[in-house]
């Protein structure tokens, strides 16, 4: 084992001076002329859709810009979206793929096949095996554009829709696809979505808060591909078999999330009615009973019970913030285009988290209290 974490240490310096490398090319690549194409954006959208099947390779770099002051239940998700996250990609196709995420403190390898994820943290010798949930809480491979885009993208009407003309990334001509979401409640400004001309392949994602919605503004998580190829990757690269003396785990839901389950188990407590905030419910096989999910698209608003012991911790953190707003129906914070409130539920405490505004939030809890909007 020892062997295979010098391999794997000397590997990643190696990775780590090539990423060095790339992070430099953008200037010099953007510089080079990028070639449009007399596609619409209801065209774009749908060859974005249909490039699920499509192999490739690359190296992407995902930059965050949210500070979430979330405490302890939520560290990885804050991590991941208010810090740089550098990832190496082989994709097959959506249930056979690699993403290997290198950071200062180490290597994790997430390796998908049909029936789930193995996830092989080289420093600790830990595989813990995975299965897919209806709803988790985001995580690095989440971040690569090509899964982005698609996420994004995926429910959004041609309204929402228009081209931005065309840009060079990771070397690659690429069409932009500009979307601005209809719903009222969204916090989102917009989303720019930059794709492979060649292939439908989103090979740049950014999003923009409602508070940066003017040109040159700074986006809120910002994606991107600094070297790809339709190179479809090998067997034995993507393939995964549990070294030797490794410590194997089951994968577990956050606590947020086990919380929300065993509060919708000792009972429904919280109203789930068909809408909140002007956003409709949506139904989610298999999702915690606790748990209602409203919207569409990019604006999605989540409201789920908690325990005491899990609510007060959160409660505090969020109290920690400058920014936020407490009143008599509770505690609410934006950070970029995510908005959390802490509601004070006649029944206990109550979650409400999406990409919503403070003011949607603010409606959402009036109408679960009862109260006047």
């Amino acid at each position: 084992m020892a062997g295979r974490r010098t391999g794997a240490a000397g590997r990643w310096a190696l990775v780590g001076a090539a990423v060095a490398v790339l992070v430099a090319l953008p200037s010099v690549i953007a510089a080079l002329p990028a070639s449009d194409a007399a596609t619409s954006a209801a065209e774009l959208r749908r060859a974005v859709l249909a490039s699920d099947g499509v192999a490739f390779t690359g190296y992407a770099q995902a930059a965050g810009g949210l500070d979430l002051p979330v405490g302890d239940q939520l560290t990885g998700v804050a991590d991941l979206l208010s810090d740089r996250t550098t990832m190496r990609a082989w994709y097959r196709g959506p249930t056979a793929w690699r993403v290997d995420v290198v950071s200062p403190t180490g290597e994790t390898g997430v390796h998908a096949d049909g029936a789930g994820t193995w996830t092989w943290d080289y420093e600790d010798a830990t595989a813990t095996r995975s299965t897919p949930s209806p709803l988790a809480l985001p995580a690095a491979p989440d971040l690569l554009p090509s899964a982005l885009g698609r996420r994004l993208l995926s429910e959004a009407t041609d309204e929402e829709l228009s081209r931005r003309g065309a840009d060079r990334v990771a070397g690659r001509d690429a069409l932009g696809l500009r979307l601005v979401p209809a719903e009222a409640a969204s916090s989102v400004a917009r989303v720019d979505v930059w794709v492979d001309a060649a292939s439908g392949v989103p090979l740049r994602v950014q999003v923009f808060g409602e508070d940066a919605a003017g040109a040159g503004a700074e986006a809120a998580l910002d994606t991107g591909f600094l070297d790809f190829s339709l190179d479809t990757p090998a067997d034995d690269v993507l393939a995964f078999a549990v070294p030797p003396g490794a410590d194997v785990r089951t994968g577990e839901d956050s606590r947020l999330l086990q919380a929300a389950d065993r509060a919708g188990r000792d009972g429904d407590r919280v109203a789930r009615p068909a809408e909140l905030a002007g956003l409709p419910r949506r139904t989610i096989e298999g999702a915690p009973r606790g748990v209602g999910v409203y919207g569409r698209g990019i604006t999605l608003l989540a409201v789920s019970p908690l325990p005491g012991r899990v609510a007060s911790p959160l409660r505090d953190a969020l109290l920690a913030s400058p920014e936020a707003v407490v009143d008599e129906l509770g505690v609410r914070i934006s950070a970029g285009p995510l908005g959390l409130m802490l509601l004070r539920g006649p029944d206990g405490p109550v979650l409400l988290v999406g990409t919503v505004s403070l003011d949607a939030l603010a409606a959402a809890a009036t109408e679960l209290t009862g109260g006047d909007s």
